[in-house]
């Protein structure tokens, strides 16, 4: 396929993107955004990432854990950790782990889907407070954690 047309055609799927009407649902603020990616060697990942221009945000290597950014995208590295590839929100961070000072609880983000009859993997303890955690996954079966640290 010659790039005119390449070009033609990314054109117009965006042009249909931008202008097609979506239903309009519960909006959720869900937070930072990050893949967390499940490697079978913490130090060789590290380092291939690097050379892609990805820098060190956070983690301990020793602990076979790490968080690297590369402009606004974060990808966390955990071996031994995840089962599998997992996006990643984080209510109550910005996209540099900065605490936002409204944010939509873990919490109410449970509600909402289970509302919405999502099937949930591991629910958030609705008694407590602060730190919690949910996990679900798509209909292709894609794991997605939605995790709030404050």
């Amino acid at each position: 396929m010659n790039r005119i047309v390449v070009v033609l055609l990314m054109f117009s799927a965006f042009s249909y993107a931008q202008n097609s009407e979506t239903p309009k649902s519960n909006h959720l603020e869900l937070g930072a955004f990050s893949m967390s990616l499940k490697v079978k060697d913490i130090k060789k990942s590290v380092e291939f990432y690097q050379k892609l221009g990805f820098t060190y945000k956070n983690g301990n290597i020793d602990q076979k854990w790490v968080v690297l950014k590369n402009g606004n995208t974060v990808i966390g590295l955990f071996e031994g950790f995840i089962e599998g590839n997992t996006l990643t929100f984080n209510p109550g961070w910005d996209q540099n782990a900065r605490n936002l000072e409204q944010f939509t609880d873990v919490r109410e983000i449970q509600k909402n889907l289970k509302s919405e009859n999502v099937k949930l993997d591991r629910e958030a303890d609705e008694k407590t407070k602060g730190p919690e955690y949910l996990l679900l996954k798509d209909p292709d079966g894609n794991s997605i954690l939605i995790d709030q640290h404050r």
